[in-house]
């Protein structure tokens, strides 16, 4: 899919007001980031037709939806609830949407195999699990042929362990059928597993538009949003250690070590989000450590809040991000320019990239 979505749009409802101007690729995972409040919903909504603007446009790919109601727009949607039809069971839902939908998009045999419906082709919808219900309105929302998918925190409902289980499908599906979505969340988790890109929205203004590593790199946490600073980092896998359960990464040249790879093939890249709380600063390469991931990088912003001070560091072009007290950093005499080390002493694998 090539062109982008415009989007120029302004709505009021009660004492909340959305102005948002944005051009965003029609390719990939767009996360819509922020708190909740913010007006992801209200912003999806505009772009699905399913409410109107006070004033401005919504264009896909050079054509201009604004005018269309929502069922004359080749977008699929899938929201918090699953809202399957009760009365037509997992494979009547499915068959449903593949029956109304236009000529071409994915086949109803690869939806099945991509998002694994297989097994639940002949259950009724009340049996299903919460993550079950969501991977079927998915499946169904991706028969309907749609240009732009439209996500709406669709995994909210689900706990943690099945929400993990459940993100690999999305992140398969999105990729198998290169269909451009815009993804939904208040969890920096979410963003950082899925998002090619991020958009942050705060009181119904974007604050910030960019590819993920380099929005998340320079997001800080509004009161009340519930994330911490940090980046999200590319490496390509080495080795893996059976003995120990860890892999060896190349970070740019560089060697980082994660557990939880198993025997995974050398050659994978991998997406990791790294705390800047997890990063320690040492001016000297430290010995008699147990922390192993020690990186090479310069000193490229210093910036002092308080009694923290945030650091952004350039490690062979990956940037990485240390949040640690004022008094240490003036200890260190740590300025711009200088070469350091960065002792990272947590890593999240995020996802395969």
């Amino acid at each position: 899919m090539s062109g982008e979505l415009v989007l120029d749009l302004e709505h009021r409802r009660g004492d909340f007001s959305l102005a948002v101007t944005a051009a965003i690729p029609a390719s990939g995972v767009t996360g819509v980031f922020g708190p909740s409040g913010a007006g992801k919903t209200t912003l999806l909504r505009l772009i699905a037709g399913f409410e109107k603007p006070d004033r401005g446009s919504v264009t896909f790919a050079g054509e201009n939806w604004t005018h269309r109601p929502a069922w004359q727009r080749p977008a699929g949607t899938v929201f918090q609830s699953p809202r399957l039809f009760p009365h037509l069971g997992v494979q009547g839902n499915l068959d449903y949407a593949r029956q109304r939908a236009p000529e071409g998009g994915p086949a109803r045999a690869d939806v099945i195999d991509a998002l694994d419906l297989g097994p639940l082709l002949g259950r009724h919808v009340s049996s299903l699990s919460g993550g079950e219900a969501q991977r079927v309105a998915l499946g169904r929302a991706l028969l309907t042929a749609p240009r732009l998918l439209l996500l709406d925190e669709p995994f909210a409902a689900l706990d943690a362990d099945r929400k993990v289980a459940i993100l690999p499908f999305l992140k398969s599906a999105l990729s198998r059928f290169a269909i451009p979505a815009l993804y939904v969340s208040h969890s920096i988790d979410e963003m950082a597993r899925l998002a090619d890109r991020i958009m942050v929205l705060r009181a119904g203004q974007v604050t910030a538009l960019g590819p993920a590593a380099a929005v998340m790199e320079g997001l800080d946490p509004a009161p009340g949003e519930g994330f911490e600073a940090g980046v999200v980092v590319q490496a390509r896998l080495v080795e893996t250690s059976q003995t120990y359960g860890l892999a060896r990464l190349d970070l740019a040249g560089q060697t980082l070590t994660v557990p939880g790879l198993g025997s995974t093939a050398p050659g994978l890249v991998v997406r990791l989000r790294i705390r800047a709380r997890d990063v320690a600063i040492a001016t000297r390469r430290p010995e008699g450590t147990s922390i192993r991931n020690v990186i090479e990088a310069q000193l490229i912003e210093r910036r002092d809040a308080g009694a923290f001070c945030d650091l952004w560091l350039d490690a062979n072009g990956v940037h990485l991000r240390a949040r640690i007290t004022r008094e240490s950093a003036d200890i260190l005499a740590l300025e711009k320019g200088q070469d350091v080390y960065a002792l990272i002493k947590t890593v999240s694998l995020e996802s395969l990239a």
